[in-house]
């Protein structure tokens, strides 16, 4: 299904924008450079994304909010979106890139997870988590970018886990104070704190600060690891992705500087860096390469990837394009180049007699 994009569609883009403006400042610096084909579609995602988290976080039965937002993904997906204005917006992102409806079940997974105040023992746990909540996102831009190899929607999903790992650095003391903890619970018991015992009394100290420096630790590696899937991304997407990456990372710089201590003081990337970044992004874009021997993607986002993976050779097979192993295809492009000239030579034949 293609729906058209009219002008009710571009106004409710431009509500999206108005309706998010208050929200996330890295979102919109970044967004700043993505072309206006990916720029409205990315704010559509980005509007639903908020809702959809607000309307979890407002308490009630977190079933039956999740409930609801599931219908509205059906009607969505079966072109009858509902009469709200983010609800229009992204059904119109949807039909027109295809995209994966697993992506945004993985995101709404996260989000019960958040509402049910689920805890991660170890990092790998938290990958997952923030799989769900921040890489499905990564893979949904990707994807509306063009994208759909696994190496660039791992790398992706891997620079969305790294913000959600900055983020969560960040954050301890606010998330603390609101009964809820996301550090890997074994680094904590590791350095000999009991979770329960301090999330009571959240206070900074020098145990606390060997864990939030392992998460950043964290998040650092996996934004290098992103660095070569900026790279395969059109050319006209790599400074907006790779200067969201940029001013994440300098969350953790600025956490570094007071001292690790994410309980009392909340890490600010100022504006005039931001710009600064935005510059370095812009000239170093040009700069970035492709992985020759690209890594397994984290355990955590696999299977987004490799659902990824089966929806776009479903795609292909529904447009003609067999579903077969790559020395099979190249055999049977070869036979259909082979056939159409065949037909060019038959046609020419006939023409001259």
């Amino acid at each position: 299904m293609h729906l058209p994009f009219t002008d009710q569609a571009e106004d409710d883009l431009d509500a999206c924008v108005e309706m998010m403006r208050g929200g996330s400042k890295t979102f919109f610096a970044a967004s700043r450079f993505l072309p206006p084909r990916v720029r409205s579609a990315s704010i559509a995602l980005y509007a639903f994304c908020r809702v959809a988290d607000d309307m979890v976080d407002q308490g009630g039965v977190i079933e039956d909010s999740l409930r609801v937002l599931h219908h509205r993904l059906d009607l969505m997906y079966a072109g009858t979106p509902m009469d709200t204005v983010e609800d229009r917006a992204l059904c119109i992102v949807v039909h027109r890139h295809s995209l994966p409806r697993h992506l945004l079940d993985a995101l709404l997974d996260g989000f019960a997870w958040d509402g049910h105040g689920r805890q991660y023992e170890t990092m790998e746990d938290l990958h997952g988590y923030a799989a769900r909540v921040a890489g499905s996102v990564g893979a949904m831009m990707c994807w509306i970018m063009g994208p759909q190899q696994a190496s660039t929607l791992s790398r992706a999903c891997e620079l969305g886990v790294a913000m959600q790992l900055t983020n969560i650095a960040r954050d301890v003391g606010e998330d603390a104070r609101n009964k809820r903890i996301y550090l890997p619970l074994q680094w904590m018991r590791e350095e000999g704190l009991e979770p329960a015992t301090w999330m009571a009394h959240p206070e900074c100290n020098p145990a606390l600060q060997r864990v939030i420096s392992r998460v950043l630790e964290e998040a650092d590696r996996l934004y290098k690891r992103s660095m070569g899937g900026i790279a395969e991304l059109p050319r006209d997407c790599r400074t907006a992705i790779l200067a969201a990456g940029l001013i994440y990372g300098e969350i953790g710089k600025e956490l570094r500087s007071l001292g690790l201590n994410s309980v009392n003081h909340r890490a600010v990337v100022s504006g005039f860096r931001k710009a600064v970044l935005l510059t370095q992004a812009r000239l170093q874009s040009g700069w970035i390469f492709t992985q020759r021997n690209p890594p397994q993607p984290l355990a955590g986002i696999a299977y987004l990837v490799e659902q990824c993976q089966e929806t776009a050779s479903a795609r292909l097979a529904l447009k003609g394009f067999p579903n077969r192993a790559m020395p099979q295809r190249i055999e049977w492009m070869l036979a259909l180049f082979e056939n159409l000239e065949h037909s060019r030579l038959e046609k020419n034949q006939k023409t001259y007699n």
